[in-house]
């Protein structure tokens, strides 16, 4: 299994990043714009607000799907045992501690540019036949979209007293269309071939790591392949240290048509009580 690395700015880019997001639903993007040093910078202070109190008076409220959301919230779809972490969504309507705001938002805003951009290359690299399917173009799908979703996750060292099957993210597939993943802070990364097997993902520092999610391989009625990953639990010495990452999620706007018969909003709403983090109302 091959996961490309992709130069961003090279004439080849978009063809490379298009085959292997269709073969492996994984590429890696290199040389591209967002600054190693404000990663690490929004690292380090999340870091700092996992460690404290105040994370608890920002608790998220299920109707808004934003804010802190503590250990142990989230388990994957088909999945009963709850994945080893807590996390914070930061979407635009969020509010987040003031020390937090300035890298926090320019961090998010250019994410939410470079994927906007992927997205056009995906628009314009796919087969005819397969962009006839989407409703409209896919970089248009998620403009001023208020679900594009930035989640800070901290996976806290492991205790040894983790009941039999949990680890820090157990096999899934991601909702949205393309998710972009900072190199995290530590390994544990894994994606599933067609096989069955598991392979680590490579994402040197500085580089970013992208994937297919549900809604494009919805959109594409299957050409692009939401594919299973997770995050293992780490041995030895490591397995006392945290471990941190910062997926975006770019979703569509909620009235965008992901199919004949579904609206991404829906399907978001669909997958959302699946995994656990909003009640299923009769």
């Amino acid at each position: 299994m091959e996961v490309l690395k992709v130069k961003y700015g090279s004439p080849e880019a978009a063809e490379r990043f298009c085959h292997s997001l269709k073969t492996t639903g994984f590429a890696v993007i290199t040389d591209h714009p967002i600054p190693f040093e404000l990663v690490n910078r929004v690292y380090s202070l999340w870091g700092d607000f996992f460690k404290s109190e105040e994370k608890n008076k920002y608790t998220f409220k299920p109707e808004s799907q934003a804010g802190f959301f503590p250990f142990r919230s989230e388990n994957a779809k088909d999945y009963s045992i709850k994945d080893l972490k807590e996390f914070f969504h930061i979407y635009p309507r969020s509010e987040i501690p003031e020390f937090l705001k300035k890298d926090t938002w320019d961090l998010y805003d250019r994410l939410v540019g470079l994927g906007n951009e992927l997205l056009g290359w995906v628009q314009t690299a796919s087969p005819a036949d397969v962009r006839n399917h989407f409703s409209m173009p896919l970089n248009t799908m998620t403009t001023n979209s208020e679900e594009n979703l930035l989640r800070v996750i901290h996976y806290p060292p492991l205790q040894g007293t983790e009941e039999r099957g949990a680890i820090r993210a157990a096999a899934h597939e991601d909702i949205n269309l393309i998710t972009l993943l900072c190199s995290a802070t530590a390994a544990g990364l894994e994606v599933m071939d067609t096989a069955g097997d598991w392979h680590a993902v490579p994402c040197d520092p500085g580089s970013i790591a992208i994937n297919a999610g549900d809604m494009l391989q919805l959109a594409s009625k299957g050409y692009y392949k939401s594919t299973t990953h997770r995050v293992v639990n780490p041995q030895g010495v490591d397995a006392k240290l945290p471990r941190y990452s910062m997926p975006l999620f770019l979703h569509p706007r909620p009235e965008v048509k992901l199919s004949e018969e579904i609206t991404a909003g829906a399907y978001l709403k669909q997958r959302l009580r699946e995994i656990g983090l909003l009640k299923v109302t009769k």
